[in-house]
């Protein structure tokens, strides 16, 4: 550390950056010849690390960083912890170059926007990922959540299933309420109408996806569609729990393709968001942005994939 701090030669350049984001995220002030190094720091806020989802767009995202000299100051909300308007005066303080949000309250139609103002008045570079509210100022990478929705459909909709049970996000959450909307439609185009008995809402927790999924399937969804992997673990737990097999009695389909999915019991059909090219297309971006480049506000989307394994049967 001392070589750092003292400016010394012979010090690879991910062990200063590793050094000098150490004294930024524990408060220390650097010396006084390092605090340019301050415009090497960008902030990247998550909002959980339970869903693996989210460390494997932190990873993505900080390898794509790195190859361009960046460190990122990674900040992650917990429930009744650190606010995300509380990380973004943090990261202020700390002089970062930018931030790339990967999930947050921009994508909560219900939640309080006007933190976001701060980052703007000081001409922060800012890129969201997925689907945020109208009017924010913002780069904007998002997974097309049209067509995840029509890929889902079209799937169960082939295997012969017609009562289709959701297992979503919140009713306030933008990407949620933008797949549901594409499944109304998608069905409808295909006469398998959605049944507003079959639409739960979540917290995208295991938990509240088995409950929610309990639901559903109690009012006779053969098939359900989940907005996470980890929401289609708790339907599938669910599904067991009333007795019945997955995939012989109920399919089931998540969203993500977090992790370990293929080897979850049964191995989980889900449609694959593309992080690897939406973290480099976060990262090129911001550093657009950040060399003064204009980059359109316009969403930059990309199209998920579904990926069948075996939690998905014609119908019985």
């Amino acid at each position: 550390m001392s070589r750092v701090l003292n400016g010394k030669p012979g010090v690879a350049d991910e062990t200063r950056s590793a050094v000098l984001s150490a004294l930024d995220v524990l408060g220390y002030e650097r010396p006084s010849k390092l605090r340019g190094e301050r415009a090497r720091l960008v902030g990247l806020v998550l909002p959980e690390l339970q869903n693996p989802i989210f460390p494997a767009l932190a990873d993505v995202i900080g390898s794509h960083l790195a190859q361009h000299g960046l460190t990122p100051v990674l900040c992650t909300q917990t429930l009744g912890g650190v606010t995300e308007s509380d990380y973004i005066d943090l990261l202020l303080e700390q002089q970062v170059a930018g931030v790339i949000f990967a999930g947050g309250d921009y994508a909560m139609a219900d939640m309080p926007h006007e933190h976001y103002a701060r980052l703007t008045r000081r001409r922060l570079p800012v890129v969201t990922l997925n689907a945020s509210i109208e009017g924010l100022p913002f780069a904007r990478v998002v997974c097309d959540d049209d067509v995840a929705a029509e890929q889902a459909m079209e799937h169960l909709i082939s295997l012969g299933h017609k009562r289709i049970g959701f297992v979503l996000g919140a009713e306030q959450h933008i990407p949620t309420r933008r797949k549901l909307a594409a499944a109304r439609r998608w069905g409808a185009a295909r006469h398998v109408p959605v049944d507003d008995l079959l639409v739960e809402y979540s917290d995208f927790t295991q938990q509240s996806g088995q409950a929610a999924a309990a639901r559903a399937i109690a009012n006779g969804a053969t098939g359900i569609l989940c907005a996470s992997d980890p929401l289609a673990l708790g339907a599938i737990r669910a599904a067991r729990r009333a007795g019945l097999e997955v995939p012989r009695d109920i399919s089931v389909v998540g969203y993500d393709d977090s992790a370990f999915m293929a080897a979850v019991d049964p191995p989980l059909t889900t449609i694959r968001q593309p992080i690897e090219a939406m973290g480099r297309a976060a990262v090129t971006t911001l550093v657009a942005r950040m060399a003064g480049t204009h980059t359109a506000t316009d969403e930059l989307l990309y199209e998920p994939e579904l990926v069948v394994r075996r939690s998905t049967a014609p119908r019985p």
